[in-house]
């Protein structure tokens, strides 16, 4: 088996830029050196050299120094509204492969209100929504309470605690006009699916050419073709059902470890194969690559419907 020279890119938590005003849960998305640590040993595991480079600014730098055969990609970025984007779009300038998803999907993925306007476009399962520049904005005559609401261009549970859940007017004005003096970013505001969350990972790629829509036919093998799904994983919430309510950022990074998680998730075989469907279908007209996570709400109030959250 051929050795390769990987350079492992990612943000540490401990590197993270120090900032007045921002948000306690602004580095949220940033990874800790144990991740981290565990991803280079894995790799030296299989064989191939593998050093850590900080997926900063000093990457233009340190990336041609180590002249890397591929990049093992993880990088979250600092700033900017596609900031998951830049590093890969260092590495096209340079001419380095790398995994993961390129430039426009990377882009596209991190903004939850434009991932769910190509998901209506192609008619795929997603909650109402209705994004919100000003607190003051009229609800659409669609968007029914419940609702939930959560910032745009966020993930890790960045800003949703259990005051997401929103119930009537006032809890709109207050939780909108929340998100937008906090994260300086708007809103993203959708109906509200009571029930199950959960998560479909995938691995591998569809087999080219692929254009970014779905075939006509839509029972073409070639919607999945190419694709590895892992079983699904639903995270137990009960025991904190009273005190979080949703699954929150402190759920999802300072109580992680506390979590049960269940994989496969008790779902039945149908239930599987229309997530792995859809999961599919989410990662061909996003034009993901190599490997992708999809996350869904199955509707306790319509036969456990399973609706595309991101």
């Amino acid at each position: 088996m051929k050795s390769f020279r990987v350079a492992l890119l990612a943000n540490l938590k401990k590197n993270a830029p120090h900032i007045e005003g921002v948000p306690e849960d602004m580095w949220a998305d940033l990874d800790s050196e144990k991740t981290v640590n565990a991803l280079v040993e894995a790799i030296r595991d299989g064989g191939h050299t593998c050093e850590f480079l900080e997926g900063n600014i000093t990457l233009f730098d340190t990336v041609r120094k180590f002249k890397p055969d591929i990049c093992f990609n993880i990088c979250e970025g600092h700033y900017g509204d596609a900031r998951e984007a830049q590093v890969p779009a260092i590495l096209e300038m340079l001419r380095i492969p790398y995994t993961g998803s390129r430039v426009l999907t990377l882009a596209l993925a991190l903004d939850k209100s434009m991932t769910k306007r190509i998901l209506c476009w192609h008619e795929l399962p997603t909650p109402a929504f209705q994004s919100f520049e000003r607190a003051d904005e009229p609800l659409n005559d669609d968007m029914v309470f419940p609702l939930f609401c959560k910032p745009s261009r966020e993930g890790t549970g960045m800003g949703v605690t259990g005051k997401s859940i929103l119930h009537n007017e006032a809890e709109l004005r207050e939780q909108v006009a929340y998100v937008l003096n906090r994260y300086k970013q708007p809103a993203l505001v959708e109906k509200y699916i009571a029930g199950r969350q959960v998560t479909v990972g995938l691995v591998g790629n569809l087999e080219g050419p692929v254009a970014r829509r779905l075939p006509e036919n839509e029972e073409s093998p070639r919607i999945q073709a190419g694709l590895r799904f892992f079983p699904p994983m639903e995270v137990d919430l009960k025991p904190f059902e009273h005190t979080d309510v949703v699954y929150s950022n402190r759920l999802k990074v300072a109580l992680a470890d506390q979590l049960t998680y269940l994989c496969p998730a008790p779902i039945d075989e149908d239930m599987v194969d229309e997530l792995n469907w859809l999961a599919a279908a989410v990662f061909r007209v996003t034009g993901a690559h190599d490997v992708s996570r999809v996350d869904f709400r199955l509707d306790a109030f319509d036969n456990w419907k399973p609706y595309i959250l991101e």
